[in-house]
């Protein structure tokens, strides 16, 4: 007993360790990083280290993001990532992925383990096999692992009724990362699953939530600029109220390319749904709560691929709650006490003649199999990732041979991240999100896209004067704005390399 007891103190870390070393084989297959927000994400936490807390931020002031207006709305997830900001920002950058990942894995785990899923470690362990998908976007320098981590701890809690652990955890979600409406939405299917199951209404957790939330509003660094940043940077997505193009992460997937990335977790979903069945019993609070999740965030997957970060890890926890009473069924008398009391399985006569540790070797298979596949599917995807020096040498000619604080007019939105990880020397247009500059002058924006879309001759004076830039960024694949520079006697060409070009605004 007190071998076994021991050996299930170093279970945590051993898992922990399993994971890192996973997400680390993934992370450095290759130098770069898989996103370009990550160069913005550790680069304001080590001028959070280097400035305060509140470092001025003047560098987007023709967006809603202005010296004015701006909001850190990932400001705790900053917080967690100024120790990775000591020496290379960059390898900082891929370890706090690692790391962050990692310990949104072992929250998961957790969740298993405090709910007495059979075999919950290597339940835990499918994580590294249940979408290719899913382990590119936990390898980004962004707040979602450690959001998926909250969700799991707000999974547990919600069926523990810690309902002052949720209220602390809504709070802190809110200073985290502007994703805290699906802690509400939890709550929501919590409510749902209890009235389905128990034929009660549970207000509680939902108070408790929204409370925390709302004191996590309004106790901010930034109130109340958050509230109405949060309402211009949802809604238009929300509602697909904006023509403008935003990057990829909000467009879905088409049915190939979700069989392909995340065919494991579909077959999770579909096994849980098959245990249901052979369950022959009916389900409790805690699998209608893991059903009703897992379909929420399936629907979301069909409207956005970046919510590829949610729906495999809550397809595996529905299939581990969903299968664990027929696991449970076929272990020996000796092997199932202590577990949560359930009613009874209906007679299943095959599961007598299945041999008991049939579903450890299965699940075992399983994790093995798609985390050989999935593994090395990721560190493909991770291995096109743009050159990490993309602009460096573009950015370090901007520091030495402009004024601090000049205006840079870029033709990328993308670019930013970039350009401010090398160079918070200048300041910039637009980044981070198009409709940032949209929501800011729609106008302005406009016209912003029809000069780097080649479209305006001698766009050199306007430049100037309606965006009061000094200087011009473009990559090389802006051909008719590069072009129409070619031709504008108020654009001087300063600098070139194989990634951008550099052009001065001489115009009077």
């Amino acid at each position: 007993m007190q071998k076994q007891r021991s050996l299930t103190n170093f279970l945590p870390l051993t898992l922990f360790i399993l994971f890192f070393m996973g997400m680390a084989v993934i992370q450095f297959a290759t130098p770069d990083m898989p996103d370009n927000d990550g160069f913005y994400h550790i680069k304001l936490a080590y001028l959070m280290r280097t400035e305060g807390l509140k470092p001025e931020f003047s560098y987007l002031p023709l967006s809603i993001l202005n010296q004015d207006e701006f909001y850190d709305h990932h400001f705790l997830f900053h917080v967690a990532l100024i120790p990775f900001t000591f020496g290379d920002l960059r390898l900082g950058a891929k370890w706090a992925a690692v790391t962050f990942s990692a310990l949104a894995f072992l929250a998961i785990w957790y969740l298993f383990h405090r709910q007495r899923v059979p075999f919950s470690w290597l339940w835990a362990l499918a994580l590294l096999g249940i979408s290719d998908a899913f382990l590119y976007r936990m390898s980004i320098t962004r707040a979602q692992s450690l959001s998926l981590g909250v969700l799991a701890l707000g999974f547990l809690w919600l069926l523990e009724g810690k309902h002052w652990r949720l209220a602390i955890l809504s709070f802190l979600y809110v200073w985290m990362y502007d994703a805290f409406p699906l802690l509400i939405a939890l709550g929501v299917l919590h409510f749902i699953a209890v009235a389905l199951t128990e034929r009660r209404f549970d207000f509680r957790p939902l108070l408790f939530i929204g409370g925390g939330i709302l004191l996590g509003v309004i106790i901010n660094p930034y109130f109340p600029v958050n509230i109405s940043f949060s309402i211009q940077h949802m809604l238009p997505k929300l509602a697909d109220a904006t023509s403008v193009r935003v990057g990829n992460e909000w467009y879905p997937y088409d049915t190939g390319q979700l069989l392909d990335n995340s065919l494991p977790s579909l077959i999770a979903f579909a096994g849980g749904i098959l245990g249901l069945g052979f369950a022959g019993r009916k389900m409790d609070v805690r699998t209608t709560l893991a059903l009703l999740t897992a379909l929420l965030f399936g629907l979301m997957l069909f409207q956005a691929r970046r919510f590829v970060e949610y729906f495999p890890p809550f397809a595996l926890i529905f299939a581990a709650f969903a299968l664990s009473p027929l696991i449970t069924d076929m272990q020996p008398d000796d092997q199932t006490q202590g577990l949560p009391d359930s009613p009874q399985l209906a007679s299943q006569p095959f599961l007598k003649v299945l041999p008991a540790n049939l579903p450890a070797a299965v699940l075992a298979l399983f994790v093995v199999v798609t985390t050989f596949l999935a593994i090395p599917a990721t560190q493909e995807s991770i291995q096109d990732s743009k050159d990490y020096q993309l602009y460096a040498n573009a950015s370090e000619w901007l520091v030495q041979n402009t004024p601090a604080g000049s205006r840079v007019f870029q033709t990328d939105w993308d670019d930013f991240p970039r350009l401010f990880f090398y160079n918070t020397h200048n300041t910039y247009l637009a980044g981070l999100d198009p409709t940032y500059m949209q929501l800011y002058d729609a106008d302005l924006f406009d016209l912003w896209v029809d000069i780097t879309h080649g479209d305006v001759e001698d766009a050199s004076k306007i430049i100037a004067s309606d965006f009061g830039a000094s200087y011009v960024h473009t990559d090389l694949n802006h051909e008719d704005f590069l072009d129409q520079a070619a031709q504008d006697p108020g654009l001087k060409e300063v600098y070139r390399d194989d990634q951008a070009v550099i052009f001065e605004v001489i115009a009077p």
